[in-house]
């Protein structure tokens, strides 16, 4: 079995998902779900409930004994066999080690690139495609924006980007400045006078400190518990201008047409010892902010 020890919000926890299924799909071992991270309360937990996941959350007796926490029975384990070692990820870009892993596995890391799913990525993204239909105030958007020949999803992440000051040096914002070069990209590659979509965290901060020209539509009506709904929103935007965030990568890479335009953040991390250099999935542009 291929288990994997889910972290983080949303968008990390669809990176961990694709990686882990991918793998699945190569090896024909089945997949299970790790989810004591949320023990405890978090800024963010286990959000995948609203997909229908080829996968079993796993609990009690069918989960190896975490290192740190029992260091005893987790070397006991490793010695009888019972469970697999854990494997955790080298760096932050794409790992050849584990995506070429062919044995049982018990996974850490946040695997965010599409390196590791690219060659299954209709089923990913059926997958995780919210398995419920849309409620009416998502559902008008959806419409709206499947009718929008010009639409441009714009997410702006600010929340505990900005509030939790280690995620604030480790992370950063991007600045209004990237937002206008990548308006202006993405308006030349189109061809066209965009209708701007924007999805933040803080609708009214945006509103206030960053004009953008022509037509802007705010989508403010879903809150963290449905947060998955504004990712449905995004990808049925015809382009994308993300921020350096899983959230926002998830709203352009789950559009499936192949001829989008997808603008993102040239440097994704504030911290320059913290490098991805796979994080930009093939085809996307790189701005400067």
């Amino acid at each position: 079995m291929i288990i994997l020890r889910m972290k983080g919000g949303l968008g990390n926890q669809m990176f961990q998902y694709a990686m882990g299924r991918s793998l699945s799909l190569r090896t024909g071992q089945p997949l299970g779900l790790d989810l004591r991270h949320y023990d405890r309360a978090r800024e963010h937990g286990y959000a995948m409930g609203q997909y229908d996941l080829a996968a079993t959350v796993l609990e009690g007796a069918d989960l190896p004994a975490l290192p740190r926490k029992n260091p005893v029975a987790y070397a006991f384990s490793k010695v009888t066999g019972r469970f697999p070692p854990l494997l955790r990820e080298k760096s932050l870009g794409f790992d050849p080690e584990i995506a070429g892993h062919t044995g049982p596995a018990w996974l850490e890391g946040y695997f965010q690139s599409e390196r590791y799913f690219s060659d299954h990525a209709d089923t990913i993204r059926a997958e995780l495609t919210p398995a419920s239909s849309p409620d009416p105030e998502n559902a008008r958007w959806l419409a709206e924006i499947e009718q929008e020949r010009n639409a441009v999803s714009l997410h702006v992440r600010r929340g505990d980007y900005v509030r939790n000051l280690k995620f604030a040096a480790h992370h950063g914002s991007c600045t209004p400045e990237y937002y206008a070069r990548a308006l202006e990209h993405v308006t030349e590659r189109m061809g066209a006078t965009p209708v701007v979509y924007v999805f933040s965290d803080e609708p009214d901060w945006v509103v206030a400190n960053m004009p953008l020209p022509g037509e802007v539509k705010v989508v403010r009506h879903n809150d963290a518990k449905r947060n998955y709904e504004d990712i449905r929103l995004m990808s049925a935007c015809r382009h994308h201008i993300i921020a350096n965030s899983s959230f926002s990568w998830w709203g352009a890479w789950m559009n499936p047409r192949t001829d989008k335009v997808v603008a993102a953040p040239d440097t994704w991390f504030a911290d320059p010892a913290n490098v991805n250099p796979d994080i930009w999935a093939q085809g996307w542009t790189r701005i400067k902010g």
